[in-house]
């Protein structure tokens, strides 16, 4: 089936109304219910212990961690060797004038650390203040020979030391104000980005080098909100701009060696709703935007281009109606478009091919995609114990200039509920999947060196078939157990070299336990089975050897905690988790051989103590215990490949640790 948005159903879609861009269903939660015409400020709850003035508590932490690797950081907050210290927070105020305040942190101080705050006058005003450090670590000990300085890398007979991870600086700035049937909002966020990561160059010849990061991104979206008793629209207006302050790099001899990231900005006016007829909801959103990328292109032989003037237009809108036919029936459905219309530049190139230049011209196209979707359900409760739900979902998909112009897929899905028995819960879910489309077009609209049987996967035709069970039991009041599984298996019927089959499947096991009054436990477990096959051609021609691909993941966990020790001063808990991915491929060409695989594991060991000095104070001694291994046989050391210079050896293989001490004081 095919179906087009015409003029008029855009118009639709521009009139209908959802709450913001992300709520396209109808949510009848107590958090979202109209208070609007209710007069807050008169309210009291008889039975609520009423806190005025601040509350809640600030502790303070000294650390000592022992590694020699660098990649612990991830763990620990933080890749210090030896002391450091933080701060924790979850502090609260409040009056009878209405004015409220939230401050909240954790491990402020540390390379992984956030802190969050909230303060304004309820039902009028809200300012909100946040600041986050993300950082993430690869590797300390990299080895180099090009030194970073203005853009240029320089040769060194010296190889350096350096390091590979990546900092993100986080703050954000947010005012809210309204009152009644409005609310107007503004929020600015702003990120840095710097460190090193992993890159390469290849001219004059292939070397490996800690390429530099030092790039900010700042995002600005402001809006309106209104609402009456049976509707709510909200008008919002968004611009992103990245900027990235490394620019093009060079070799002291060559110039031009590396392209930077581009600087680039995006706009997007968007305009949601959602209005309540009965028992039925309808709902719409409308954006529309652009993408802007102007910045200057290396200069090569045979490109007319100073800077690429790329722009792209973006149009998206959906449509949504979910309706309660009786008080066992309920029917919904969605529509929704999306257009990414690129206005780049169009110049002409002369063209390469296996057999040299032909001497022919042509133009650079610019790639346009266009989707369409359409989604279908129904729901019918058989009883109070069961019910069972299904539905439609549809995608059209149109590309340019692809290897594929257009793909359709089509999913059939059914689900079943079942509460037949006391204290279990069953759910059952199956998936149909099926995608075709146009004619394959590799010859004629790809390069000619791509071989004609080759299918990308994200195009090819495939048949999908899913299963997933979800198991709840609570036999008694001390004991829960959570268990569900699930299988994926996707057939590229129509595929000779590229992707043609992949099996999917996996179980997890939560498991709770209220022993007595003072001690709880937990576990949990779950695995995961990824095996793909794939063909492929060293001929050019047709199918000449085949690959098998199988990933494995594991995670096993338990903790407990034990309390009421100490005349209830003290409490004793601890947490364990192990999880272990390996991924191994074997490849037939003539002989079976085994190619390089993946291999890691990890232990994870968390004891602590909680000691009550008073009502108001406590101290925390906790040590925690990282064990962490990986291989990966794609990386080599340096100069063991004749004419490829590396960045050494990047795996890891070490145990760290981690003691800390914490004080806590609880204001009241």
């Amino acid at each position: 089936m095919r179906f087009k948005l015409n003029l008029i159903t855009l118009s639709f879609l521009a009139i209908s109304s959802v709450v913001t861009a992300s709520a396209m269903a109808a949510d009848f939660g107590v958090n979202k219910a109209n208070t609007s015409t209710v007069k807050q400020n008169k309210f009291q709850c008889k039975r609520c212990p009423k806190v005025d003035g601040y509350s809640g508590t600030i502790g303070v932490n000294a650390a000592y961690i022992n590694s020699d690797d660098i990649h612990s950081g991830n763990a620990f907050g933080t890749d210090k060797d030896g002391a450091n210290a933080s701060v924790d927070a979850d502090l609260k105020y409040q009056n009878d004038a209405g004015y409220k305040a939230l401050f909240q942190a954790h491990r402020l101080g540390l390379d992984n650390s956030f802190a969050h705050l909230t303060a304004g006058k309820s039902g009028l005003y809200t300012v909100t203040a946040d600041y986050q450090r993300l950082t993430s670590y690869q590797s300390g000990d990299v080895l180099s020979q090009l030194w970073y300085k203005d853009n240029l890398l320089t040769p060194s007979v010296h190889t350096q030391t350096q390091q590979l991870s990546l900092q993100r600086n986080q703050a954000g700035l947010g005012l809210s104000y309204g009152r009644d049937f409005y609310k107007a909002y503004v929020r600015y966020d702003h990120e840095q980005k710097t460190g090193n990561i992993s890159s390469s160059i290849v001219t004059p010849r292939p070397v490996n080098f800690g390429q530099p990061v030092d790039a900010n991104t700042d995002n600005l979206t402001a809006g309106l909100s209104l609402s009456g008793e049976h509707w709510v629209t909200d008008l919002n207006y968004f611009v992103s701009q990245y900027q990235n302050d490394i620019g093009t790099l060079s070799l002291p001899y060559l110039y031009d060696v590396f392209a930077a990231t581009p600087d680039n900005q995006a706009h997007r006016l968007s305009l949601s709703g959602q209005y309540q007829l009965d028992r039925t909801v309808i709902s719409g959103r409308l954006a529309s935007g652009k993408m802007i990328q102007d910045d200057a292109l290396i200069q090569m032989s045979g490109n007319p281009l100073q800077n690429w003037d790329g722009e792209v237009k973006t149009l998206d809108g959906k449509f949504a109606v979910t309706s309660l036919v009786s008080n066992k029936f309920r029917l919904g459905g969605s529509v929704d478009y999306s257009e990414r219309d690129n206005k780049g530049s169009v110049w002409e190139f002369a063209q390469f091919e296996v057999n040299g230049i032909t001497g022919a011209f042509k133009q650079n196209v610019p790639l346009d995609t266009e989707r369409r979707g359409l989604k279908v359900n129904a729901s019918y409760r058989l009883s109070s114990d069961y019910r069972l739900q299904a539905g439609y979902d549809r995608k059209e998909m149109e590309r340019s200039y692809g290897d594929r112009e257009q793909t359709n897929d089509n999913a059939l899905w059914a689900k079943l509920n079942i509460q037949a028995l006391d204290n279990l819960k069953l759910k059952l879910k199956a998936t149909l999947d099926n995608r075709d489309g146009s004619e394959y077009q590799t010859n004629e609209l790809t390069s000619s060196e791509t071989n004609p049987l080759l299918r990308k996967y994200y195009l090819a035709d495939r048949e999908r078939t899913a299963f997933e069970a979800k198991f709840n039991h609570t036999p008694t009041s001390w004991l829960s157990l959570d268990l569900s599984a699930r299988y994926a298996n996707d057939d590229y019927n129509q595929t000779q070299i590229g992707l043609t089959e992949s099996e999917d499947y996996g179980y997890d096991i939560n498991l709770g336990l209220q022993l007595n009054q003072h001690l709880s436990a937990y576990a949990f477990g779950g695995q995961q089975w990824i095996k793909s096959n794939q063909a492929g051609s060293q001929g050019f021609s047709t199918v000449d050897w085949y690959a098998d691909i199988e990933d494995d993941f594991i995670n096993l966990g338990a903790g407990f905690n034990y309390s009421g020790l100490m005349q209830n001063k003290l409490s004793l808990g601890g947490d364990y988790l192990f999880a272990n991915s390996s991924s191994d491929t074997s490849v037939t060409y003539n002989v079976t051989a085994p190619l390089g695989d993946y291999y890691s594991f990890n232990h994870s060991l968390q004891l602590h103590a909680n000691y009550a000095l008073s009502e108001e104070m406590a101290l925390k001694l906790a040590y925690q215990y990282e064990r962490y291994y990986d291989t990966d046989y794609a990386q080599i050391d340096v100069d063991t490949v004749p004419g490829l210079t590396t960045l050494g050896d990047l795996n890891h293989n070490y145990n760290a640790h981690q003691v800390m001490l914490s004080f806590s004081y609880q204001l009241r």
